[in-house]
């Protein structure tokens, strides 16, 4: 008789799951990229004198912050489909992957204006001020002093939200991207929804490894760039 429940499932598993991780950092990567585009775009709104122009941006974070990542990717892939056919544009034979990226991109943007934006704000300007009075030209004084600081400060939340994009990223499988979840699930579906446990567990100690590095890297990152920080303010 077939065990219920047998470890050495969860070994075989890892294998087989990790070349898939390749889509996961593809999507990965181009929704960071795009969305921390967007995301300076949208700080660039909100602090800004234009109050419509603020109003928009702060309004949009909130609307995307506030819906649900699953929600947000049906809306995205079967809304924009329906919305662009009406302009004669088929996007029915599109990968998932594009469509995946589209909604990471936006919700990712939402989480970038508010790290970009407070970690403007967390710099004191009186440094900018003291710059541009020994000299420094506007460019130079945000180059040299405000945006060194505000990449340290924005460094932790940027390696929350980046992590945050690796987790929720796994529900591209519903929409059938085949990255490293919608392989586990094929695994799954291929062994008649038997050993879907041991199949889980090792999805989630690739996904713990990778949370893992991600963090350590940027901590790695915050004490390296603070060191220069430090240096910077007692220069």
């Amino acid at each position: 008789m077939e065990k219920y429940f047998d470890v050495t499932y969860i070994w075989e598993s890892i294998p087989t799951l990790l070349p898939f991780l390749k889509v996961t950092f593809f999507v990965a990567g181009l929704s960071v990229l795009f969305g921390s585009l967007l995301g300076l775009i949208l700080a660039i709104m909100k602090l800004g004198k234009n109050k419509i122009v603020q109003k928009t941006a702060h309004g949009y974070t909130t609307i995307l912050r506030c819906t649900p990542s699953i929600v947000l990717l049906f809306l995205i892939y079967y809304g924009v489909p329906a919305v662009v056919m009406n302009f004669g544009i088929n996007l029915t034979d599109m990968s998932p992957a594009f469509f995946v990226v589209i909604t990471f991109t936006l919700q990712f943007g939402a989480l970038m204006s508010e790290v970009i934006r407070s970690a403007y704000e967390s710099v004191d300007k009186g440094q900018y001020e003291a710059g541009v009075s020994v000299g420094l030209s506007n460019i130079q004084a945000y180059r040299r002093i405000i945006f060194p600081q505000a990449f340290v400060a924005a460094l932790p939340n940027f390696g929350n939200a980046l992590l945050e994009l690796m987790k929720e990223g796994a529900l591209a499988y519903t929409i059938g991207l085949i990255d490293v979840m919608g392989k586990a699930n094929l695994i799954i579906a291929s062994n008649y929804n038997s050993h879907a446990l041991e199949i889980y567990i090792g999805l989630s100690i690739i996904y713990w490894v990778l949370s893992i590095i991600i963090e350590q890297f940027f901590l790695k990152l915050e004490k390296i760039f603070s060191k220069g920080k430090k240096n910077l303010k007692t220069a």
